[in-house]
């Protein structure tokens, strides 16, 4: 087991130097510090002597990959490439636009994107499991089939109409809960029931019919047939049998979400007034803040990979066939 998670984590290693490199060279190649200087000072304020003192003020004005005026290390380290991207390998992301230190926001960001993902995750992973279960033990039915219908419906249907009709209504018309903003503390239930109820409602639809194809899939595998010829009832072979094997394909999508929960939701914090790391990546690219947006970035490849190898190594919590050299 740990020799395979050293060779995973070293396999990760050249995925992350190439998502480093590929934004290198999106940011710094392909849009120079010349076109960052313009799109931040605005037409107006754009002069030669501007561009070079916006781009000294954050370290733009070096070169990018070799300073051949440095002496020593320093032909290396005194460069673009060194200060912009290497760092990020030690989770030195520099200041912000504004001059904030990036890891001190995502640090303190990280926890109410933590407090809306965390329980949409667990209580939309519940329902929508329960929910296939649901039309799978009564499948070829009239439940089945309007339950299938209803989830075609709404994977149908945007988040966006879920976010602003759930603003509307329970906000708007019912007062029941605030339709936007955040507090910490036990107030933040106030502020977080709507968002994470609409996050559950946005993904019953698409999960639940998923994991009705895989237990639909299980159901008709011999073992199946065998525990039913044994005189088995059906709750029990669906339960007993057909869960616990389904549970690999569902591993495959749930685990490697888990990571990204430190990410969070882009669009709904946003709507919600959430200061998470979602409206912070969302902020930053509005305010062309390159600095934050090259750091969320780095930081959403490092988890995804995470979320792989931890998907790997949960194979063998639910299938003890499944041994890890």
């Amino acid at each position: 087991m740990f020799a395979y998670i050293v060779r995973r984590v070293l396999y990760a290693v050249p995925i992350l130097v190439g998502v480093n490199l590929l934004t290198f060279l999106l940011f710094f190649v392909v849009n120079t510090p010349e076109d960052m200087a313009r799109m931040q000072l605005g037409a107006k304020r754009v002069t030669p002597e501007a561009i070079e003192k916006w781009k000294a003020e954050r370290g733009y004005d070096k070169p990018l990959l070799w300073n051949a005026q440095a002496g020593g290390a320093g032909k290396a380290t005194q460069t673009v490439f060194f200060q912009k991207s290497v760092r990020l390998f030690a989770f030195d992301f520099g200041a912000s636009e504004d001059k904030r230190d990036i890891a001190s926001e995502i640090g303190e960001r990280m926890w109410p994107s933590l407090a809306l993902a965390v329980p949409v995750f667990l209580v939309g992973l519940a329902v929508c499991v329960s929910f296939a279960l649901l039309m799978a033990f009564f499948r070829a039915t009239y439940l089945d089939l309007w339950g299938v219908v209803l989830c075609v419906a709404m994977m149908s249907i945007s988040t966006l109409f879920y976010i602003i009709g759930g603003q509307y209504l329970l906000s708007k018309l019912l007062h029941l809960v605030p339709i936007s903003g955040y507090q910490g503390g036990a107030d933040a239930l106030r502020f977080l029931f709507l968002p994470v109820f609409i996050g559950v409602v946005a993904g019953i639809g698409a999960s639940s019919r998923w994991y009705r194809t895989l237990f639909l899939e299980e159901m008709g595998r011999d073992y199946v047939r065998t525990a039913r010829a044994k005189g088995l009832a059906e709750r029990a072979v669906l339960f007993g049998h057909v869960l616990q094997n389904a549970l690999i394909p569902i591993l495959t999508g749930v685990v490697a979400v888990i990571p990204l929960l430190f990410m969070g939701s882009l669009l709904t914090e946003s709507f919600f007034g959430i200061p998470g790391l979602g409206s912070y990546t969302i902020d930053a690219i509005q305010a062309q803040d390159f600095a934050v947006v090259r750091a969320m970035v780095f930081i959403g490849s490092v988890f995804y990979i995470v979320g792989l190898i931890l998907t790997d190594i949960s194979y063998t919590l639910v299938d003890p066939r499944i041994r890890l050299q």
